[in-house]
């Protein structure tokens, strides 16, 4: 699904990532944990071309994203890429479900269609009820899941998740950990998550630890 293949980036003089390369198999669900300032974000940022690097490569099912036109590479990334941060990055004036249509709208899908994808997928991850509420109407875990049901409309190949879980009380984040374990079992999902939280990254496949710009360390959490 994914390979990642001696990824650089540097600021100035500091080496931010450090010859970084990993693989990442379909339905697997891969934390990256370490301490603030390891590159753990901007690793993430790398692997979903949101950020250049210095040099290297990222192969999304063969496609090295990074040689792709600027447009080309937009569209590929909204179609095979879907991103979850921290902080929900909803639209306050926006219902539920036309917050998770906008992917749509800008993949050029009709309103009415887009609408129907963004119901289902807002009943997949619990919200079939809340499809009208604004973001101001709903409570933390919820706007989160309606941040998770945007990043899966589209079916990505592989959901980037930033420290998804940072801003949720513990039974809110254990249930969102909860729910990518559920979309992997149900539709195959890969997930690339970031997180502070030891607990909640044993409950992922594999846990990566980043250091200094290099990962540094990896473990099997699961059979």
């Amino acid at each position: 699904m994914l390979a990642v293949k001696n990824l650089y980036k540097k600021y100035t003089s500091f080496t931010v990532v450090n010859d970084v390369s990993l693989h990442v198999e379909k339905g697997e669900i891969v934390s990256i944990v370490g301490p603030s300032g390891a590159g753990k974000s901007t690793l993430l940022h790398l692997i979903g071309a949101l950020d250049k690097p210095d040099s290297g490569s990222v192969l999304i099912e063969g496609t090295d994203i990074l040689q792709l036109p600027s447009k080309k590479q937009a569209k590929f990334r909204n179609s095979h890429i879907g991103f979850v941060f921290q902080f929900h990055h909803l639209l306050p004036e926006f219902s539920a479900v036309e917050n998770v249509s906008v992917p749509l709208w800008i993949k050029g899908t009709g309103k009415k269609e887009a609408m129907q994808q963004a119901a289902d997928m807002l009943a997949i991850v619990g919200l079939g009820n809340r499809l009208e509420n604004k973001p101001s109407e709903l409570s933390g875990g919820e706007q989160q899941r309606v941040a998770i049901a945007r990043a899966l409309v589209t079916r990505p190949s592989i959901i980037m998740a930033d420290e998804p879980t940072g801003n949720l009380d513990s039974a809110n984040a254990h249930s969102v950990h909860q729910l990518f374990l559920d979309l992997r079992d149900k539709f195959g999902q890969t997930f690339i998550m970031i997180t502070h939280n030891d607990a909640l990254a044993k409950m992922t496949d594999r846990t990566l630890t980043m250091q200094d710009g290099k990962i540094v360390g990896a473990q099997l959490n699961r059979d």
